[in-house]
């Protein structure tokens, strides 16, 4: 006869210390032992008598463990040994637990590393760790949904005003969730169903200072700042070299060479993954001169002003214009490769293969084929030093050239 609730919460262990089995129907039964109630379920498959496990009362009561013992019989009859089914189950629920978003993320971050920069590197890092690893970063990743990315993520960023650091986190996870799949961790980029969800990025581009008169005003500030004399060194270097704020902040003694007067950056650093030549100009090599007895026994040419074993804040430069009067939309750090490009071009009239070169843009030679790292070397040579004889001399207020008329 059927069991009842009545009778499963009533029963009592009997005598017997091995316990005594009261029978539902279809294998199923109440094993009562002086430890407790135990749902068991006999069955045969491939000829031999097996146990299945179905729970504990009160935990599980007698209708859920109908359901599993039906679950079981639905198995049975699909060719599924049950016991085998859970134990897979089991473990599968073990390794999701254990590949959790920030693991996976971790082991895509040390895959990948080769193929970014190492600024790059540390900004994906540290978003992650700051916007996304304590919202869902302890979740299985196979159990992620999208509104799980966009709701306890990547929304919390967009409503800081951080609109572009949003998209960025959505297309950084995108690329996690990608890597998941492919080494069999999920079962697809969650990512691509938040597609509109955001708000669009703003259109903006770097402020810079493009006019002669104006970028002599810069130059007189920078020469007159006051700041840490890293800073200050660091400040006056950057209109010299056309580097990006990220490649100048990571520069190190062992790229360059003060004698020959070039600084040598690693492919690893640089946003087209290739090795690039500064051609450093008397006035560059003498502000690193300066420099070298200060942060020369270190790695970095410009050291975190708390710890040398890191490089200067990526906000160093810019607080610097910040403090000499320079608002964000009016002049940034990144601004110096514009004013450069502009002026040589519209003003100093030097080629513009040659100028595109040492902003380490992608410069194609007739037949479509990249041109190398020593492409046209002596002439850009010659080109920083001109740069920076102009700029003294716009410092200086002598043979200040206007911007050519429009035509």
């Amino acid at each position: 006869m059927a069991l009842t609730d009545t009778f499963v919460r009533n029963i009592k262990p009997g005598g017997l210390a091995t316990g005594e089995k009261h029978a539902d129907g279809q294998g199923l039964y109440l094993h009562v032992k002086p430890a407790g109630k135990y749902w068991r379920m006999s069955y045969r498959f491939m000829r031999k008598q097996k146990t299945l496990a179905l729970g504990v009362y009160p935990a599980v009561s007698l209708a859920k463990a109908r359901q599993r013992r039906d679950k079981a019989r639905e198995q049975l009859a699909d060719g599924i040994d049950p016991a085998n089914a859970k134990r897979e189950e089991k473990q599968a629920q073990a390794d999701a637990a254990a590949h959790t978003f920030e693991a996976v993320a971790r082991v895509w971050l040390t895959k990948t590393v080769s193929k970014r920069a190492e600024v790059t590197q540390s900004r994906i890092t540290t978003l992650l760790e700051k916007d996304v690893f304590p919202f869902i970063g302890k979740m299985p990743i196979s159990t992620i949904k999208a509104r799980d990315v966009l709701d306890k993520a990547v929304r919390k960023i967009e409503a800081r005003g951080s609109v572009d650091t949003a998209h960025r986190a959505k297309q950084i996870c995108g690329q996690i969730f990608r890597y998941a799949v492919a080494v069999g961790l999920a079962e697809r980029d969650v990512t691509t169903d938040l597609r509109g969800a955001l708000a669009a990025i703003p259109e903006s581009h770097f402020a810079a200072i493009t006019e002669p008169k104006q970028a002599g005003e810069l130059m007189r500030s920078i020469f007159d700042y006051t700041g840490h004399p890293s800073t200050v060194a660091a400040l006056k270097l950057t209109p010299l070299v056309f580097v990006r704020p990220g490649e100048l902040r990571t520069a190190e003694w062992a790229e360059l060479d003060l004698e020959a007067a070039e600084w040598r950056i690693p492919g690893r650093k640089m946003k087209m993954k290739n090795d690039h030549i500064v051609p450093l100009s008397t006035q560059a090599v003498e502000i690193l001169r300066s420099v070298q007895p200060m942060t020369g026994h270190g790695r970095y040419v410009f050291p975190s002003l708390r710890t040398g074993e890191r490089p200067m804040s990526e906000n160093t430069i810019n607080a610097a214009l910040r403090g000499m009067g320079y608002s964000k939309e009016v002049h940034s750090a990144h601004g110096f490769r514009a004013m450069a490009r502009t002026i040589m071009d519209e003003v100093l009239g030097e080629r513009v293969d040659l100028i595109e070169h040492q902003l380490a843009h992608a410069v194609k030679d007739p037949n479509g084929r990249a041109y190398n790292r020593t492409a046209h070397l002596p002439a850009r040579r010659k080109m920083m030093q001109k740069w920076a004889d102009y700029l003294d001399k716009l410092r200086i207020g002598a043979d200040v050239i206007p911007l050519r008329a429009a035509t």
